[in-house]
């Protein structure tokens, strides 16, 4: 018999694995992303103050009447979070991938990120 996989166990050994490295790196703030099967939302946080610097979702206004689907709403999402993390002064982060694969919709954001000008 196969053995069943239980994929969000999974998901959550990749997530530990990076609060590992995490701990010793809490000057930057981390550029943290969720992805679902319709939606990517993006979230800039500083966690020596606890806040919430700058946010972008797919389900904004003004990415979501674009017609817009899979890498090329990352892309727009990605975008979006670069410009509005440099309009409150940052422009290093970590790149937090919540134990998701770094394939996809999440690289896809990432490059999007980065060509707008964040560093990570």
């Amino acid at each position: 018999m196969f053995k069943q996989v239980n994929r969000r166990k999974v998901r959550g050994f990749r997530k530990m694995r990076f609060w590992k490295r995490r701990q010793r790196q809490l000057s930057k703030p981390r550029l943290c992303v969720f992805r679902s099967s319709k939606h990517f939302q993006a979230q800039i946080i500083d966690d020596e103050s606890q806040k919430t610097v700058a946010t972008a979702s797919s389900m904004e206004k003004t990415i979501r009447g674009n017609g817009k689907r899979g890498v090329e709403l990352a892309q727009a999402v990605g975008q979006l979070a670069a410009e509005r993390a440099i309009a409150v002064d940052v422009k290093e982060v970590i790149f937090d991938r919540n134990g998701f694969n770094y394939h996809g919709r999440v690289k896809a954001f990432a490059d999007a990120a980065r060509e707008a000008g964040l560093k990570f």
